[in-house]
């Protein structure tokens, strides 16, 4: 007997591609094929994002799209928590289910394609790590779901609920399994990474003999000891933090900290009910950056919420100029359905918006510029990605450079043939652009 397949489509943020990894990993282990196209597929699941506009008609197309070539759709994530929404334009579906909802979908699969009767797991077996949609080399690692935030432009907490934190020994034993099956990155994330365990109290575990407490410091310090790149996503600069800086200085994770300011006007943080807002940053910044100088910082940014000044977006830029944070992106403020903020007043219009946009971000290429231009000349470490297809280049990623988001390190005139994605080279960076290295390879 055949075995069915289940076609997949997944849309939204590294979060949800962990969610669809978990989905994906629970039907290969009953049986299920994953479908290479819509029309070899007995069903299709879509996972969709709804958190912003543009988001959400992505996701409405995508099922659409799977409806006319299969017609067998289920629909869960972010978007799910707006059936009526979905059934409006796809009345045809077959289940909808909300984000981060496994066993829904899986309930829901086995409904309209039951698994195969004679599969055996123990001999048709699925890797320890798991079923993954990244290269082989890297992984997301996801440690909590939901959120304690109430920002007012988000809607997270009302998809996915309130911090729920994975047990710690947890967490380790698929970081661990993610090592051993040669992942070389782990790329730590969750809607607050630094607000890990305090749902449970820093409950007390245990990985590999050892006390661990469900904490943040804690849950770096035992990757740390893992061997490989270790990258923080999502993280706020609540006190605490600091003392992972002191890991970042001594080698054990990387010196990079994804960390979402998303404005610097104590107006609009305070309209937009961010967490830490009351934080001198810049001064923060200062005291990690002694700490750890080679400290790389990413973050975005959103122009034109509501109420926003001429004289609020001046002070955005400000702090931009003296912060000169490594990487930053940007987005212009579009109402969500269901968030607080558009109810404020004062709402900005469309063209200030995104000329807005376009100062900020001409702001930030200049800074990047002027700091990829200090590597010139300094030697590292880099992480490849994959061999370009035509020329000698190596495309790797520095500690500074999170996968898809961030820029690249072109390794040129290498011999391909000795050279391959998940390996670490030792270069010297020799040009620099806007946002991508320029490097000749010293050592593989």
């Amino acid at each position: 007997m055949k075995s069915p397949k289940v076609g997949f489509v997944s849309l939204g943020c590294p979060k949800a591609l962990v969610d669809s990894e978990r989905i994906l990993t629970q039907l290969r282990t009953e049986g299920y094929e994953v479908a290479a196209s819509f029309e070899g597929a007995d069903l299709v699941v879509v996972n969709t994002c709804g958190f912003i506009e543009s988001a959400v008609q992505e996701s409405l197309d995508a099922i659409g799209e799977a409806i006319n070539e299969n017609g067998k759709v289920i629909v869960t994530g972010c978007l799910g928590k707006d059936e009526a929404k979905i059934r409006a334009m796809h009345p045809s579906v077959l289940k909808v289910t909300g984000a981060a909802a496994y066993q829904d979908v899986m309930n829901a699969v086995h409904e309209y394609v039951p698994p195969p009767p004679d599969h055996n797991p123990y001999v048709d077996l699925v890797p320890p790590q798991g079923i993954r949609l990244t290269p082989k080399h890297y992984a997301y690692l996801k440690i909590s779901e939901g959120c304690n935030h109430r920002c007012t432009f988000c809607i997270i907490p009302q998809m996915r609920g309130d911090l729920v934190s994975r047990p710690i020994g947890n967490v380790m034993d698929e970081a661990q399994a993610l090592v051993n099956a040669g992942v070389k990155e782990i790329l730590v994330i969750s809607q607050d990474t630094s607000a890990y365990g305090v749902d449970t109290k820093y409950k007390l575990d245990f990985w590999n003999g050892q006390p661990l407490k469900t904490k943040f410091y804690d849950l770096c310090a035992a990757l740390g000891q893992l061997g490989v790149w270790v990258r923080l996503h999502y993280v706020y600069p609540y006190p605490h933090v600091d003392g992972v800086l002191e890991l970042m200085r001594d080698g054990k994770i990387l010196p990079y900290l994804d960390i979402p300011f998303q404005h610097a006007s104590p107006r609009i943080l305070k309209l937009m009910k961010r967490p830490a807002h009351s934080e001198n940053t810049l001064e923060k910044i200062k005291q990690w950056r002694a700490v750890c100088p080679d400290l790389a910082i990413r973050s975005t940014f959103v122009v034109g919420f509501p109420g926003e000044t001429e004289e609020d977006f001046q002070c955005l830029l400000e702090w931009l100029k003296e912060a000169k944070l490594d990487r930053v992106g940007c987005f212009t403020y579009s109402n969500i359905e269901g968030a607080p903020a558009n109810d404020l007043p004062d709402p900005v219009p469309e063209d200030i918006k995104q000329e807005r946009y376009e100062r900020f971000m001409q702001v930030a290429q200049e800074i990047s510029t002027q700091i990829l231009q200090g590597k010139i000349g300094k030697r590292m470490t880099v992480l490849v990605d994959e061999l370009d297809a035509e020329y000698p280049v190596a495309i790797a990623r520095s500690y500074a450079d999170a996968p898809e988001i961030d820029g690249n390190v072109f390794v040129e005139d290498i011999d391909k043939s000795q050279i391959q994605p998940g390996q670490l080279l030792y270069v010297e960076i020799t040009d620099a652009d806007e946002y991508d290295l320029f490097a000749k390879l010293i050592s593989a």
